[in-house]
């Protein structure tokens, strides 16, 4: 199907939601495509008129680079949020991209685990700096980008989302990585967050040339089930060159493989999405 035809169809099949929806993009893993995933499902939502906020939540700032948000511009950071400084709708900056927003980060986000100590309600500064933005409900989707490891900003990610979005790379050590994933959620499930739940298993950087790529398709699929979506990112080199340029791929190159993908991963969410709120507004009739 051609690039633009994807974007139409994924327009048809975007549904309003029905309050705003946090999903955390996490592994902690590095290299896997957490920030290329959020970067660029972030864009493809919010080519079908979906108003989404994308949360950098990682030191070294590359969601910000890769939406080409210079450092000049990120007058008020994550950092800012979490220490109190300042509310979160004040870090809100406008991406080149219509529809899409960032709150962006800087390298002075590595210091908050240290700076916030022992203080109470530490693990919830994030939840609670959303809370005004969910109660607006301007934004359909937040997507929060977490850093390559399972720490207070992970924690405060989770604590702060509806749903996980685990982007898994296709090699060898992938389901050992994804195991301890799952026992974090878990773990903030039974402390700090009890909604949390897995939106979806997405497999990044598949090469069809690579049988290893194919087994751990299949293990992830046999372990996980329908958790793992069908869309499968590729090895593309247009997705790796996209940053450099401060462009999502879909800006950068709409017709290549990963955009086309990465449209098609939006499509799965939103679906996802649409079904979820079915369901919830049936339990609710039922009761």
């Amino acid at each position: 199907m051609p690039a633009e035809a994807e974007v139409q169809e994924l327009q048809r099949s975007a549904a309003p939601a029905s309050r705003t929806r946090v999903l955390v993009i996490a592994n902690q893993k590095g290299g896997v495509g957490k920030t290329t995933t959020a970067i660029n499902l972030g864009t493809a939502l919010a080519a079908v008129g979906e108003k989404v906020l994308l949360i950098d939540s990682d030191p070294q700032g590359n969601a910000s680079t890769g939406l080409g948000v210079a450092r000049a511009r990120r007058k008020t950071t994550l950092y800012d949020v979490l220490m109190g400084e300042k509310p979160a709708v004040e870090a809100v900056v406008a991406t080149d991209l219509p529809g899409l927003f960032l709150i962006p980060a800087d390298p002075d986000l590595s210091g908050v685990e240290l700076e916030l100590g022992a203080e109470a309600r530490r693990s919830f500064k994030l939840r609670d700096a959303l809370e005004q933005i969910r109660r607006e409900g301007d934004f359909t989707y937040v997507l929060i980008d977490c850093p390559p490891s399972l720490n207070l900003l992970t924690v405060n990610a989770m604590t702060a989302a509806d749903a996980v979005l685990v982007p898994l790379q296709c090699e060898f050590f992938a389901l050992e990585g994804l195991s301890q994933l799952m026992r974090t959620v878990e773990l903030v499930r039974g402390s700090l967050n009890p909604a949390l739940e897995i939106q979806g298993v997405v497999l990044t950087m598949y090469d069809k040339r690579n049988s290893l790529s194919e087994q751990v398709a299949s293990d992830v699929r046999g372990h996980f089930g329908k958790t793992v979506y069908e869309t499968v990112i590729p090895r593309n080199v247009r997705v790796s060159e996209a940053p450099s340029f401060g462009k999502p791929v879909l800006v950068y190159d709409l017709k290549c493989a990963g955009s086309q993908a990465y449209l098609k991963l939006a499509r799965e969410v939103v679906v996802r999405e649409r079904q979820r709120r079915a369901q919830a507004g049936a339990s609710k009739q039922d009761v």
